[in-house]
């Protein structure tokens, strides 16, 4: 039951690390794009839905998904380098 108690305390602790960190993602692939975009249209679409996905989820609060998808995004940007 203690461990129980300790681990919900640190998911509800850890939750506003979550919500800041999707802003952060965000501001990287919007820079990115804006700096150096890729060249592929159809790896740009696929990043600028996955960005607009990843805004939604943080939205409505699913932050640690949020993350998931803005990761997504950032490795397609970093791997069409």
């Amino acid at each position: 039951m203690r461990r129980t108690l300790m681990f919900l305390a640190a998911a509800l602790i850890s939750l506003p690390l979550w919500a800041m960190h999707c802003p952060q993602d965000m501001a990287k692939i919007d820079a990115l794009l804006q700096s150096d975009p890729p060249a592929d249209p159809d790896l740009l679409a696929r990043v600028k839905e996955l960005r607009a996905e990843g805004e939604a989820l943080h939205k409505a609060g699913d932050h640690a998904e949020s993350v998931k998808v803005l990761g997504e995004a950032l490795d397609l940007l970093s791997a069409s380098e």
